[in-house]
């Protein structure tokens, strides 16, 4: 069942959503080479709560950390780990979540660790400039399909693989609520947006193919080819006219910079 939010839950919603963008700043401050994924979410975790909030993703089914950290290939849901130390010229993509008064944040963001290839961070362009199209059609009245295939459309034109198996949500008092947002999409079809409905659009796209495969551990996903991947994600309000964007990536760009 969808759930449609009122304008107070909807703030609070955003307040969370920012707490997850400072987060996911103070991130942004450690990604350098020789520093371990583990040591991103300690920083993290101390962020969140900090802000009296908690991590939405620790414990979640089982998840054992605060942060989702992919690296290079991997698409999402990577394990932060001591023994996974940040070369130059990687990029990875760190997921974050917070819950405050009952509400969650969620949002996504791929980084550059030190220089990287110009053909890499070509595809995180194109992959950040997919979700802001996305989120154009994100407004009442619209529907789903209009989401996916601004999103696919724009990212398969520079010969990107859009990821199937792995798609946005619904978000609210619980992180993944109905409905599923795919990234890929025919214009018309699909779940008819209406105002109040708050989603997470998270495109993940990879340089080739676009499927994957689970590792081991039950949770990291990886292209079936091994080439890079892409990752970036922005909880919104549906509203009439223009979509409403709860998180933020002003923070954690003022200390990279933008792509």
């Amino acid at each position: 069942m969808i759930y449609l939010k009122t304008e107070e839950e909807i703030e609070l919603l955003r307040q969370s959503n920012l707490i997850v963008s400072k987060a996911l700043a103070e991130v942004a401050k450690l990604i350098t080479p020789g520093v371990s994924t583990l040591e991103l979410d300690k920083v993290a975790e101390t962020c969140i709560r900090d802000h009296g909030a908690i991590p939405t993703f620790l414990g979640y089914a089982g998840f054992p950390n605060t942060l989702c950290t992919s690296v290079n290939d991997q698409v999402v849901h990577g394990i932060p780990s001591k023994n996974a130390i940040l070369k130059e010229g990687d990029i990875i993509s760190v997921d974050c979540g917070a819950t405050k008064n009952g509400f969650v944040g969620d949002s996504a963001y791929t980084f550059c660790v030190g220089k990287v290839a110009e053909d890499i961070k070509q595809l995180l362009r194109v992959t950040k400039e997919s979700l802001y199209l996305g989120i154009e059609q994100a407004v009442d009245g619209n529907r789903l399909g209009d989401v996916g295939y601004a999103i696919q459309s724009h990212c398969e034109k520079h010969g990107y693989g859009v990821i199937r198996e792995m798609v946005g949500h619904g978000v609210g008092k619980e992180m993944h609520e109905d409905p599923q947002v795919p990234n890929t999409g025919r214009r018309g079809n699909g779940v008819r947006l209406k105002n109040g409905m708050t989603i997470a659009i998270e495109p993940m796209v990879a340089m080739g193919s676009y499927r994957l495969f689970f590792e081991k551990d039950g949770w990291t996903t990886r292209t079936i080819d091994g080439k890079c991947a892409a990752h970036f994600e922005h909880s919104v309000a549906i509203r009439e006219g223009k979509a409403d964007i709860l998180s933020t990536f002003d923070y954690l760009e003022e200390v990279v910079g933008k792509l």
